[in-house]
Protein backbone atom coordinates (compact mmCIF):
# COMPACT_ATOMS: atom_id res chain seq x y z
CA UNK A 1 0.00 0.00 0.00
CA UNK A 2 1.42 3.70 -0.78
CA UNK A 3 1.84 5.30 2.01
CA UNK A 4 0.17 8.86 2.69
CA UNK A 5 2.68 11.74 1.41
CA UNK A 6 -0.03 14.16 1.75
CA UNK A 7 2.18 16.75 3.52
CA UNK A 8 5.51 16.63 1.36
CA UNK A 9 3.01 17.14 -1.67
CA UNK A 10 1.67 20.11 -0.17
CA UNK A 11 5.27 21.43 0.26
CA UNK A 12 6.15 20.04 -3.29
CA UNK A 13 3.62 21.97 -4.93
CA UNK A 14 4.25 25.03 -2.93
CA UNK A 15 8.04 25.23 -4.17
CA UNK A 16 6.96 24.76 -7.67
CA UNK A 17 4.54 27.33 -7.55
CA UNK A 18 7.38 29.97 -5.90
CA UNK A 19 10.01 28.59 -8.48
CA UNK A 20 7.65 29.85 -11.21
CA UNK A 21 6.71 33.15 -9.11
CA UNK A 22 10.34 34.09 -8.83
CA UNK A 23 10.70 33.62 -12.90
CA UNK A 24 7.78 36.71 -13.36
CA UNK A 25 9.87 38.12 -10.90
CA UNK A 26 12.93 37.57 -12.55
CA UNK A 27 11.07 39.10 -15.93
CA UNK A 28 9.70 41.78 -13.98
CA UNK A 29 13.03 42.57 -13.37
CA UNK A 30 14.40 42.70 -17.12
CA UNK A 31 11.99 44.85 -17.99
CA UNK A 32 13.75 47.49 -20.23
CA UNK A 33 13.59 49.85 -23.43
CA UNK A 34 12.88 46.73 -25.71
CA UNK A 35 9.46 46.32 -23.77
CA UNK A 36 8.36 49.62 -24.55
CA UNK A 37 9.42 49.75 -27.99
CA UNK A 38 7.44 46.47 -28.45
CA UNK A 39 4.29 48.05 -27.39
CA UNK A 40 4.96 51.07 -29.51
CA UNK A 41 5.48 48.66 -32.40
CA UNK A 42 1.63 47.27 -31.78
CA UNK A 43 0.58 50.89 -31.29
CA UNK A 44 1.38 51.67 -34.38
CA UNK A 45 0.22 49.06 -36.67
CA UNK A 46 -2.14 50.27 -39.47
CA UNK A 47 -5.86 49.54 -39.19
CA UNK A 48 -5.37 46.43 -41.12
CA UNK A 49 -2.03 45.08 -39.62
CA UNK A 50 -2.78 41.99 -37.14
CA UNK A 51 -0.35 40.67 -34.55
CA UNK A 52 0.40 36.90 -35.69
CA UNK A 53 1.90 34.48 -32.95
CA UNK A 54 3.96 31.68 -33.28
CA UNK A 55 5.92 29.71 -31.14
CA UNK A 56 6.13 25.37 -31.40
CA UNK A 57 5.44 22.92 -28.81
CA UNK A 58 4.94 24.16 -25.04
CA UNK A 59 5.97 27.77 -26.94
CA UNK A 60 3.39 27.63 -28.80
CA UNK A 61 0.92 26.66 -26.77
CA UNK A 62 1.85 30.40 -25.13
CA UNK A 63 1.87 31.91 -27.97
CA UNK A 64 -1.62 30.87 -28.39
CA UNK A 65 -2.71 32.34 -25.36
CA UNK A 66 -0.81 35.72 -25.84
CA UNK A 67 -2.95 35.65 -29.35
CA UNK A 68 -5.89 35.29 -27.61
CA UNK A 69 -5.10 37.79 -24.81
CA UNK A 70 -4.45 40.32 -27.58
CA UNK A 71 -7.53 39.50 -29.46
CA UNK A 72 -10.17 40.20 -26.40
CA UNK A 73 -8.65 43.66 -25.50
CA UNK A 74 -8.87 45.07 -28.86
CA UNK A 75 -5.66 44.36 -31.14
CA UNK A 76 -6.70 41.99 -34.10
CA UNK A 77 -4.24 38.76 -33.49
CA UNK A 78 -4.06 35.40 -34.57
CA UNK A 79 -1.56 31.91 -33.98
CA UNK A 80 0.30 30.76 -36.57
CA UNK A 81 1.75 27.74 -36.15
CA UNK A 82 5.84 27.38 -37.88
CA UNK A 83 5.33 24.27 -39.41
CA UNK A 84 1.72 25.10 -41.03
CA UNK A 85 3.99 28.73 -41.93
CA UNK A 86 6.49 26.73 -43.61
CA UNK A 87 4.32 24.71 -45.72
CA UNK A 88 1.42 27.62 -47.29
CA UNK A 89 0.07 29.29 -44.38
CA UNK A 90 2.65 32.22 -44.66
CA UNK A 91 0.58 33.56 -46.95
CA UNK A 92 -1.85 34.17 -44.59
CA UNK A 93 0.99 37.37 -43.09
CA UNK A 94 1.18 40.73 -45.20
CA UNK A 95 3.28 43.62 -44.77
CA UNK A 96 1.61 45.71 -42.83
CA UNK A 97 1.54 42.89 -39.85
CA UNK A 98 3.45 42.44 -36.71
CA UNK A 99 4.99 39.08 -35.24
CA UNK A 100 5.79 38.25 -32.09
CA UNK A 101 8.02 34.56 -32.08
CA UNK A 102 8.43 32.69 -28.87
CA UNK A 103 11.56 30.13 -28.33
CA UNK A 104 13.00 29.96 -24.97
CA UNK A 105 15.91 28.90 -26.68
CA UNK A 106 16.18 30.76 -29.63
CA UNK A 107 17.53 27.81 -31.71
CA UNK A 108 14.13 25.83 -32.62
CA UNK A 109 14.81 24.70 -35.94
CA UNK A 110 11.19 25.10 -36.93
CA UNK A 111 11.44 28.96 -35.75
CA UNK A 112 14.83 29.43 -37.52
CA UNK A 113 13.39 28.51 -41.03
CA UNK A 114 10.73 30.73 -40.30
CA UNK A 115 12.97 33.64 -39.89
CA UNK A 116 13.86 34.49 -43.48
CA UNK A 117 10.68 34.18 -44.75
CA UNK A 118 9.21 36.82 -42.07
CA UNK A 119 12.20 38.61 -43.55
CA UNK A 120 11.19 38.47 -46.93
CA UNK A 121 7.71 39.64 -46.43
CA UNK A 122 8.37 42.28 -44.09
CA UNK A 123 7.12 41.75 -40.73
CA UNK A 124 9.16 44.10 -37.87
CA UNK A 125 9.64 40.77 -35.61
CA UNK A 126 9.54 40.40 -31.90
CA UNK A 127 11.01 38.03 -30.24
CA UNK A 128 10.20 36.33 -26.44
CA UNK A 129 13.64 34.15 -25.42
CA UNK A 130 16.13 33.68 -22.82
CA UNK A 131 18.89 35.94 -24.03
CA UNK A 132 19.87 38.11 -26.74
CA UNK A 133 22.67 35.65 -28.17
CA UNK A 134 20.71 33.34 -30.22
CA UNK A 135 19.59 33.06 -33.63
CA UNK A 136 16.03 34.12 -33.03
CA UNK A 137 17.48 37.34 -31.00
CA UNK A 138 19.74 37.78 -33.87
CA UNK A 139 17.10 38.45 -36.45
CA UNK A 140 14.61 40.54 -34.47
CA UNK A 141 13.86 43.90 -34.37
CA UNK A 142 12.66 43.96 -30.71
CA UNK A 143 14.17 41.25 -28.31
CA UNK A 144 12.21 40.45 -25.28
CA UNK A 145 14.20 38.57 -22.31
CA UNK A 146 12.75 36.46 -19.92
CA UNK A 147 16.59 35.22 -18.87
CA UNK A 148 17.76 31.85 -17.92
CA UNK A 149 15.32 30.57 -15.47
CA UNK A 150 15.79 26.88 -13.65
CA UNK A 151 12.52 25.08 -14.68
CA UNK A 152 10.27 23.79 -11.73
CA UNK A 153 9.70 20.30 -10.45
CA UNK A 154 12.69 17.74 -9.50
CA UNK A 155 13.88 17.19 -12.72
CA UNK A 156 14.03 20.81 -14.03
CA UNK A 157 13.44 19.55 -17.53
CA UNK A 158 9.34 20.51 -18.74
CA UNK A 159 8.95 23.59 -19.92
CA UNK A 160 6.94 25.22 -16.74
CA UNK A 161 8.94 28.29 -15.03
CA UNK A 162 9.89 29.20 -18.71
CA UNK A 163 6.53 28.85 -20.06
CA UNK A 164 5.19 31.12 -17.28
CA UNK A 165 7.49 33.84 -17.64
CA UNK A 166 6.44 33.93 -21.71
CA UNK A 167 2.94 34.35 -20.64
CA UNK A 168 3.30 36.78 -17.98
CA UNK A 169 5.16 39.12 -20.27
CA UNK A 170 2.42 38.73 -22.96
CA UNK A 171 -0.25 39.27 -20.45
CA UNK A 172 2.11 42.35 -19.60
CA UNK A 173 1.91 43.47 -23.38
CA UNK A 174 -1.11 43.07 -24.31
CA UNK A 175 -2.43 45.02 -20.99
CA UNK A 176 -0.51 48.00 -21.46
CA UNK A 177 -1.51 48.25 -25.11
CA UNK A 178 -5.16 47.90 -23.73
CA UNK A 179 -4.23 51.01 -21.24
CA UNK A 180 -2.90 52.80 -24.05
CA UNK A 181 -5.81 52.28 -26.17
CA UNK A 182 -7.95 53.51 -23.68
CA UNK A 183 -10.10 50.28 -24.41
CA UNK A 184 -13.31 50.09 -22.19
CA UNK A 185 -15.15 48.24 -20.68
CA UNK A 186 -18.25 47.73 -22.73
CA UNK A 187 -15.59 47.40 -25.77
CA UNK A 188 -14.08 44.58 -23.75
CA UNK A 189 -18.12 43.12 -23.68
CA UNK A 190 -18.51 43.22 -27.08
CA UNK A 191 -15.33 40.46 -27.19
CA UNK A 192 -16.76 38.31 -24.51
CA UNK A 193 -20.68 38.38 -25.44
CA UNK A 194 -20.99 34.89 -23.79
CA UNK A 195 -21.07 33.56 -20.32
CA UNK A 196 -20.76 35.25 -17.28
CA UNK A 197 -17.58 37.15 -17.87
CA UNK A 198 -20.13 38.57 -20.71
CA UNK A 199 -23.15 38.64 -18.88
CA UNK A 200 -21.54 40.81 -16.27
CA UNK A 201 -20.54 44.05 -18.91
CA UNK A 202 -24.29 43.83 -20.30
CA UNK A 203 -26.15 46.54 -20.77
CA UNK A 204 -29.79 46.40 -20.34
CA UNK A 205 -30.62 48.11 -23.42
CA UNK A 206 -29.18 44.32 -25.01
CA UNK A 207 -31.58 42.12 -22.30
CA UNK A 208 -34.97 44.22 -22.44
CA UNK A 209 -38.28 43.75 -24.04
CA UNK A 210 -38.69 46.17 -26.34
CA UNK A 211 -41.02 47.46 -29.61
CA UNK A 212 -43.43 44.76 -30.31
CA UNK A 213 -42.36 42.41 -26.84
CA UNK A 214 -43.17 45.64 -25.04
CA UNK A 215 -46.90 46.49 -23.72
CA UNK A 216 -47.53 49.95 -23.49
CA UNK A 217 -51.59 51.52 -22.75
CA UNK A 218 -53.21 55.04 -21.71
CA UNK A 219 -54.11 55.87 -18.54
CA UNK A 220 -57.72 56.01 -20.03
CA UNK A 221 -57.73 52.56 -21.24
CA UNK A 222 -59.97 50.38 -20.11
CA UNK A 223 -58.65 47.29 -17.67
CA UNK A 224 -60.34 44.21 -20.06
CA UNK A 225 -58.86 45.77 -22.56
CA UNK A 226 -55.47 46.08 -21.21
CA UNK A 227 -55.53 42.70 -20.30
CA UNK A 228 -56.29 41.46 -23.93
CA UNK A 229 -53.16 43.77 -25.26
CA UNK A 230 -50.86 42.09 -22.82
CA UNK A 231 -51.86 38.37 -24.12
CA UNK A 232 -51.59 39.70 -27.63
CA UNK A 233 -48.40 41.22 -27.04
CA UNK A 234 -44.93 39.19 -28.30
CA UNK A 235 -43.50 37.24 -25.72
CA UNK A 236 -46.45 37.49 -23.08
CA UNK A 237 -44.42 40.05 -20.91
CA UNK A 238 -46.87 39.61 -17.67
CA UNK A 239 -47.04 43.64 -17.56
CA UNK A 240 -48.15 46.78 -19.11
CA UNK A 241 -46.27 50.12 -19.23
CA UNK A 242 -49.51 52.86 -18.28
CA UNK A 243 -48.36 56.26 -19.96
CA UNK A 244 -50.44 59.83 -19.79
CA UNK A 245 -51.05 61.68 -23.18
CA UNK A 246 -47.90 63.04 -23.14
CA UNK A 247 -46.36 59.28 -23.33
CA UNK A 248 -44.38 59.55 -19.72
CA UNK A 249 -44.65 57.23 -16.97
CA UNK A 250 -47.44 57.22 -14.61
CA UNK A 251 -47.84 53.22 -13.49
CA UNK A 252 -47.56 49.67 -14.38
CA UNK A 253 -50.00 46.71 -14.33
CA UNK A 254 -48.66 43.53 -13.57
CA UNK A 255 -49.87 39.85 -13.19
CA UNK A 256 -49.70 40.84 -9.35
CA UNK A 257 -52.06 43.65 -9.44
CA UNK A 258 -54.35 41.61 -11.14
CA UNK A 259 -54.66 39.17 -8.55
CA UNK A 260 -55.47 41.78 -6.10
CA UNK A 261 -57.84 42.84 -8.34
CA UNK A 262 -59.65 39.58 -8.35
CA UNK A 263 -60.22 39.32 -4.86
CA UNK A 264 -63.20 42.22 -5.21
CA UNK A 265 -64.43 40.30 -8.45
CA UNK A 266 -64.82 41.33 -12.01
CA UNK A 267 -66.46 44.97 -12.13
CA UNK A 268 -62.65 46.28 -12.23
CA UNK A 269 -62.67 44.51 -15.67
CA UNK A 270 -64.66 47.86 -17.08
CA UNK A 271 -62.74 50.74 -14.98
CA UNK A 272 -59.70 52.64 -16.34
CA UNK A 273 -56.76 51.15 -15.98
CA UNK A 274 -55.74 53.75 -13.98
CA UNK A 275 -58.12 53.07 -11.07
CA UNK A 276 -56.37 49.93 -10.23
CA UNK A 277 -52.60 50.51 -11.80
CA UNK A 278 -49.26 50.39 -9.53
CA UNK A 279 -48.42 53.80 -9.08
CA UNK A 280 -44.09 54.85 -8.90
CA UNK A 281 -43.24 51.57 -10.89
CA UNK A 282 -39.82 50.43 -10.16
CA UNK A 283 -37.72 51.79 -13.44
CA UNK A 284 -33.94 51.72 -14.79
CA UNK A 285 -32.24 53.15 -17.01
CA UNK A 286 -31.06 51.09 -20.89
CA UNK A 287 -27.45 52.27 -20.25
CA UNK A 288 -27.54 50.51 -16.82
CA UNK A 289 -25.26 47.03 -16.59
CA UNK A 290 -28.07 43.90 -16.98
CA UNK A 291 -26.77 42.56 -13.56
CA UNK A 292 -27.90 45.85 -12.00
CA UNK A 293 -31.46 45.25 -13.28
CA UNK A 294 -31.42 41.57 -11.92
CA UNK A 295 -29.92 42.87 -8.27
CA UNK A 296 -33.56 45.56 -8.37
CA UNK A 297 -35.72 42.45 -9.20
CA UNK A 298 -34.38 39.87 -6.94
CA UNK A 299 -33.92 42.90 -3.98
CA UNK A 300 -37.70 44.03 -4.48
CA UNK A 301 -38.79 40.80 -5.40
CA UNK A 302 -40.33 41.73 -8.51
CA UNK A 303 -41.09 39.94 -11.37
CA UNK A 304 -40.62 42.79 -14.49
CA UNK A 305 -39.01 45.90 -14.31
CA UNK A 306 -39.30 49.21 -16.93
CA UNK A 307 -36.93 50.35 -18.76
CA UNK A 308 -37.20 54.16 -19.27
CA UNK A 309 -35.47 57.57 -20.96
CA UNK A 310 -33.98 60.77 -19.73
CA UNK A 311 -37.76 61.68 -20.33
CA UNK A 312 -39.65 58.78 -18.33
CA UNK A 313 -40.52 57.24 -21.09
CA UNK A 314 -41.23 53.56 -20.94
CA UNK A 315 -38.81 52.09 -23.69
CA UNK A 316 -38.56 48.91 -22.26
CA UNK A 317 -39.37 46.08 -20.02
CA UNK A 318 -36.49 43.46 -18.50
CA UNK A 319 -38.44 40.30 -17.02
CA UNK A 320 -36.70 38.01 -14.26
CA UNK A 321 -37.33 35.04 -16.94
CA UNK A 322 -34.86 36.56 -19.25
CA UNK A 323 -32.02 37.18 -16.14
CA UNK A 324 -32.83 34.22 -13.63
CA UNK A 325 -30.06 31.87 -13.44
CA UNK A 326 -26.88 34.75 -13.97
CA UNK A 327 -25.69 35.06 -10.15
Amino acid sequence: MQKDNTESFITEGQNILRDEAKAVAQVADLLGVSFDAAVKLVLELPPSGRVVVTGLGKAGIIAQKISATLASTGTSSFYLHPTEALHGDLGRFHKTDLAIVLSNSGETPEIIQLLPQLRAVGVPIVAITSSDNNTLAQHSDVILIIGKLNEAGALGLAPTSSTTAMMALGDALALVVLNARGFTAEQFAFNHPAGNLGRALMKVSEVMRSGAQQCVVRESELVKDVLRKISLTAGRPGAAAIVDASGTLVGVFTDGNLRRCLESGSAFLDAPIASVMGKNPKCIGADRFAKEALAMLVQLHIDQLLVVNARNQPIGLVDIQDVAGWN
